[in-house]
């Protein structure tokens, strides 16, 4: 069974020897690394160390947000080691999923991400019907507003192409193309 670690520092400013201490004091033999912000899904270190690591060895952070971008990910990851035969363990937070009390304390972690993920969607969806039953609608507004779209059309009475016209009102021509369809499956 080999301990292999994992460090991430947010910034290349940053320096990862608090971690690499932590992790040797800990029994880690291998390490990577990444020099990644926390919210980017690119982590070259994180890749190599899940194809490096085998069933039977553990991989080792110092603390739970140096390995997930957030907690439905970090879940992701520790699922994907334990499905193939591979530990994993945090330091600061004491979570080791190689023994009963780890798996059970980060199946709760688990349990609360699907829980708090499910109040926001309800929270949302009820946000939205209280907010259109004030006669509000969400999203962008409108580029090109009814003044606009007006304006567009005399253009285009008069000669101009959709691009010209789009140019003279200072709209984009995409935009202009889906509010000029828009208006005419509209009108009767």
């Amino acid at each position: 069974m080999a301990l292999v670690g994992y460090v991430r520092v947010s910034t290349t400013v940053q320096d990862g020897s608090l971690q690499h201490d932590a992790l040797a004091k800990a029994g880690c033999t291998r390490f990577f690394e990444d020099k990644v912000s926390g919210i980017k899904s690119d982590r070259p270190g994180l890749n190599e160390a899940t194809a490096y690591v085998r069933a039977g060895d553990e991989l080792v952070v110092w603390k739970l947000d140096r390995l997930g971008r957030s907690l439905p990910h970090l879940i992701e990851v520790v699922n994907t080691l334990g499905r193939r035969g591979v530990g994993f363990k945090s330091l600061t937070e004491g979570v080791d999923t190689s023994t009963p009390n780890g798996r059970l304390v980060f199946h709760l972690f688990g349990a609360l991400a699907e829980f708090e993920r499910d109040l926001i969607r309800e929270r949302t969806g009820a946000g939205l019907i209280a907010a259109a039953a004030r006669g509000r609608k969400g999203g962008r507004k409108p580029v090109v507003t009814p003044e606009k779209l007006a304006r567009a059309k005399l253009l285009i009475e008069d000669g101009f192409n959709v691009r010209e016209a789009a140019g003279r009102v200072k709209v984009g021509k995409t935009a202009l193309y889906a509010a000029l369809a828009d208006q005419k499956s509209q009108d009767p």
